[in-house]
């Protein structure tokens, strides 16, 4: 047996692994900026209704679907299928101690479906539906393990300035490839090409992104565990892993009972960022009659202010409080999706004022939330309890979706389905105000930092 590896924990270092964790969210922005927010969801609801040529429904696995809630069903899909693997993947990753392979694993799997997404034309809406559900689940899986180096490489006092950074350094990254994908769209015809290649080459450039930056974070960070199961064999330590999955889930309910409401609290809210967040140009685009520039246009401006957010919204929490910070946070977000329901017809200028707003609180619900919660959860198991909080993280709208998926099946309105998102917030922002912090954090084992 090799033996264990000497880690250097000096604050260099740790600064250079920090440099390169940022990376990959520069890395893996391009996915939900470019594919989710901006170009899949409008692109395969179009390729959906041309395959329906003027019937109100699509044929999907046996089951009449309109066109326009084809997506949000597949985002649903999605979420069941990121709830399997990410608690798979984080347990392994802890069991194994090969983050850095399985992030990378799944990392490279996404980054090949997205790219594949170029071959999504002429009514081929069910390949789009199933590349993006391979894409999106290891999408979740990757981010997964990316997420638990967070309390390895960051000391508790630095770990909100730590997670800020990264959330910002990806709104850069995947607004940047969305600037450039703006032009090719905007100068498709100038370009020689019709709106669904510039389309289709947008979302293949999030695939090339996506891999190619992942290198850098592969290549700075360190595992910090023995790989208790390398000579275990893949299938057995799978069985190990999801057995320990099963110990987790116990004492999440057992001994870290606040945690749990914690990540309830999580999940309630996040579930509603991440409905508005995947179907924000949809809306746009179904319900308000926007153009494909101004929707463009507002998503990048959110991607560029958001960094602000995040850094701004990171250093109020220094001030008063990462709690604090996230419940009027998560009033910001009630206003918004409220406001949301009122916005008439054609008329970006209203569009991008919600826009603006969100931007503002985006990025810091989603960065302190991180950080809130590596404060409650055991060293040495990162992965396993970042699953379990990931399972509402980035996309997984499981029940947000579903639920915007019915109102639009049985009322061909997203006015009705935005404005009922309100409850995710309001049920989050009631758990998240009832936990005892510095109670669940020393439960947990660890040291209470001054500001929490």
């Amino acid at each position: 047996m090799a033996s264990p590896q000497v880690i250097d924990e000096s604050p260099q270092a740790r600064t250079r692994e920090q440099k390169g964790w940022y990376w990959y969210d520069w890395a893996n922005s391009a996915f939900p900026t470019t594919v989710m927010t901006v170009f899949l969801g409008p692109y395969l609801t179009e390729i959906a209704e041309q395959a329906a040529n003027g019937a109100p429904f699509v044929d999907v696995i046996g089951f009449d679907v309109r066109p326009s809630a084809y997506y949000s069903f597949v985002v649903g899909v999605a979420a069941v299928c990121q709830i399997v693997v990410m608690l798979i993947a984080g347990a392994l990753a802890d069991h194994t101690g090969r983050k850095k392979e399985i992030m990378g694993f799944f990392a490279y799997l996404g980054s090949a479906a997205t790219l594949l997404m170029w071959f999504v034309a002429d009514g081929a809406y069910i390949l789009g539906g199933v590349l993006f559900i391979v894409g999106q689940t290891s999408f979740a899986a990757a981010f997964v393990v990316y997420n638990s180096f967070l309390p390895q490489i960051s000391t508790p006092e630095e770990r909100d300035r730590v997670s800020a950074r990264g959330w910002g350094f990806g709104y850069l990254g995947g607004g940047l490839l969305l600037v450039v994908n703006l032009g090719l769209f905007l100068n498709a015809e100038a370009l020689g090409m019709d709106t669904g290649t510039a389309v289709r080459l947008a979302l293949a450039s999030a695939g090339l992104w996506w891999g190619g930056f992942t290198i850098i974070p592969l290549l700075r960070l360190r595992n910090r565990r023995g790989q208790a199961a390398a000579d275990e064999g893949a299938a057995r330590a799978v069985v190990l892993s999801v057995r320990q999955l099963g110990l987790t889930i116990r004492d999440l309910v057992t001994r870290y009972p606040l945690t749990l409401v914690f990540l309830l609290a999580y999940i309630a809210y996040n579930d509603g960022v991440q409905t508005v967040i995947s179907f924000s140009a949809t809306y746009a685009d179904q319900e308000l009659r926007l153009g494909e520039t101004e929707r463009i246009g507002a998503i990048l401006m959110v991607q560029f202010v958001a960094f602000f957010g995040a850094i701004l919204l990171g250093r109020v929490a220094v001030r008063i409080g990462t709690r604090k910070t996230v419940l009027w946070s998560l009033v910001g977000w009630c206003g918004v999706v409220a406001a949301a329901y009122f916005v008439p017809p054609e008329r970006p200028l209203l569009f991008f004022a919600l826009g603006f707003a969100i931007a503002i609180v985006m990025g810091g619900t989603q960065a302190l939330s991180r950080s809130l919660f590596s404060h409650v959860i055991p060293k040495g198991r990162e992965a396993e309890y970042y699953s379990l909080y990931e399972i509402s993280d980035k996309g997984a709208t499981l029940i947000g979706s579903f639920t915007l998926g019915l109102a639009l099946q049985l009322t061909d309105s997203y006015r009705y389905g935005i404005v009922s998102l309100v409850i995710f917030f309001i049920i989050g922002g009631v758990l998240l105000a009832s936990v005892n912090l510095p109670k669940a954090i020393r439960a947990a084992g660890n040291d209470v930092p001054e500001r929490i």
